[in-house]
């Protein structure tokens, strides 16, 4: 199943009309539509968007599946919206130079261990 087919299946799956996803996603309904009938995908730069209108991740609609599974190798990326906790802690890590970084880390590291000392 493509990802624009899947688009159309969670539509469909929310009772959402392709007017009412164009108002919320603020992609043109000609666009919508062409994704149907030319049988084409949308742009990468409207995943996100697409995925939150839906109530989807990434991998739900790229790849069909919740993104769960075992894997012989863990993931290379990890999205995260700038609103939430754990965005707010990656942005306030990266405002740090370097060397505050790498104590930083230290810390994490110290506490992991710290928790495996006190289960």
């Amino acid at each position: 199943m493509t990802i624009s087919e899947r688009i159309f299946e969670l539509l469909k799956l929310r009772g959402m009309s392709q007017k009412d996803f164009a108002a919320k996603t603020g992609i043109a309904q000609s666009t919508i539509s062409d994704w149907k009938r030319k049988k084409t995908n949308p742009v990468s730069e409207k995943i996100l968007v697409i995925c939150s209108v839906l109530d989807v991740t990434p991998y739900e609609l790229l790849g069909g599946t919740e993104g769960e599974g075992h894997r012989s190798a863990p993931a290379e990326v990890i999205i995260i919206e700038k609103n939430t906790e754990n965005g707010k802690a990656i942005a306030e890590y990266l405002s740090l130079d370097k060397d505050l970084q790498g104590r930083l880390i230290g810390y994490m590291e110290a506490l992991k261990e710290l928790k495996g000392i006190y289960r």
